[in-house]
């Protein structure tokens, strides 16, 4: 199942993320106040794969606002590897669904791979497989890929601090 979302215009100012890592389990959260909240589903999405990666979109009023990777797929170290500099700002809408019985999050199954700059400050999470793309700039530090079907497609974390222990 692949998670579709709509794009809606961006919201006036920029929204503000900044990235955090949890040093004793080395869960990497960002999130943000949306420009604009909508009515709907407000909870977590949670995206996991068959190799047991597990990370979670943050929705608030039917907004992504936030991301937590909390097990994290095998990365690789790319020279050169930067987020898209062109990409309309926007805001992503995740279309109201009820949770399972008893959750208070969404699922969805997906492929994830991780790619990092050589200095791990910028991620790639493509979620699926490769496939034609938009950027779509959400907050200051990420950008949200949504593909011609209007489909999550992966994530662009920008300015990500170093992890505590590497510092």
């Amino acid at each position: 199942m692949l998670l579709d979302v709509h794009v809606l215009p961006g919201g006036g100012t920029l929204p503000t993320l900044a990235w955090r890592w949890d040093p004793e389990t080395d869960i990497l959260s960002g999130s943000f106040t949306p420009a604009k909240v909508q009515t709907g589903y407000t909870g977590t999405v949670e995206l996991d794969d068959d190799d047991g990666s597990t990370v979670l979109i943050d929705v608030v009023g039917g907004i992504l606002s936030g991301v937590d990777i909390v097990v994290w797929p095998e990365v690789t170290a790319l020279a050169g590897l930067a987020a898209p500099v062109e990409a309309r700002v926007a805001q992503v809408l995740v279309p109201s669904q009820p949770p399972r019985r008893g959750s208070a999050t969404t699922e969805a199954d997906k492929t994830m791979t991780v790619a990092t700059d050589l200095e791990n400050r910028v991620f790639h999470l493509r979620v699926g497989t490769r496939r034609p793309v938009e950027p779509l700039r959400v907050a200051d530090r990420l950008i949200v890929e949504v593909d011609a079907a209007h489909r999550l497609a992966g994530l662009w974390l920008d300015g990500v601090p170093l992890r505590p222990d590497l510092i």
